[in-house]
């Protein structure tokens, strides 16, 4: 059995096909998605599809992102809508609805809303790791933790977890198109949905991963550590 953590996928609906053929995960797997699903790229509701999808067959962690949170919030405040559709909310509803924009929340489906609304959870641990979407506060434990730090705080910095163990999240882009790594701290955002970015998908277990961009392709990598 493998964990499995997917960086954030922003509406790159190619990439995640093509990367879930390259690792091929089994029932026994378990896949935990670290949120951003939907926003920037152009298949948000492809995204949706394929995750509720995979849920049937597979073992499968969602976590909330911080544009889940918006796009949630969207649905019933007109201030967080334009907020939403400015920060990739409008490629997002695009994906479902071309240039429809009257009654946009009729166009995702009751089931797309469930997964948004109830189907995310905050955090996942396991007996080694905790999965996060951004950040955590080090002292606090995982059920302490405030909406800034899980959803929308930056890595500028290795987190020494009071559990003592290792923090995966994404949310904080690599540039670079691979991951940030110290021996307590590894983040997978490898930008999906940018130009030259890379989906990624990591083992935690042997530190294998694999990434796939929006024309296909896919490479192998393992993490290479800094000092914390």
């Amino acid at each position: 059995m493998r964990t499995l953590a997917v960086g954030d996928i922003h509406g790159s609906s190619a990439a995640l096909d093509a990367l879930l053929r390259v690792v091929a995960p089994t029932p026994d797997d378990v896949l935990v998605f670290l949120g951003d699903y939907v926003d920037r790229g152009p298949d948000s509701k492809g995204v949706l599809d394929r995750l509720l999808a995979l849920q049937q067959t597979h073992r499968v962690v969602c976590l909330r992102g911080n544009h889940e949170l918006m796009m949630a919030r969207a649905r019933h405040d007109r201030g967080e809508l334009r907020m939403w559709l400015s920060v990739g909310g409008a490629e997002a509803l695009s994906s479902y609805s071309g240039s429809r924009w009257s009654n946009w929340a009729d166009a995702v489906p009751p089931d797309h809303w469930r997964f948004l609304e109830e189907g995310l959870y905050d955090f996942f641990e396991t007996e080694t790791h905790l999965f996060v979407h951004a950040n955590l506060n080090p002292g606090d434990p995982l059920d302490e933790q405030t909406e800034m730090m899980l959803f929308w705080e930056f890595l500028s910095a290795p987190v020494r977890h009071v559990s003592g163990k290792v923090m995966v999240c994404g949310h904080s882009t690599q540039r670079g198109g691979v991951p940030k790594a110290w021996p307590t701290t590894v983040c997978i955002d490898t930008g999906a949905y940018h130009p030259g970015g890379w989906l990624t998908c990591l083992d935690v277990g042997s530190q294998k991963y694999w990434q796939a961009n929006q024309r296909g392709n896919t490479r192998t990598g393992h993490l290479e550590e800094e000092a914390d």
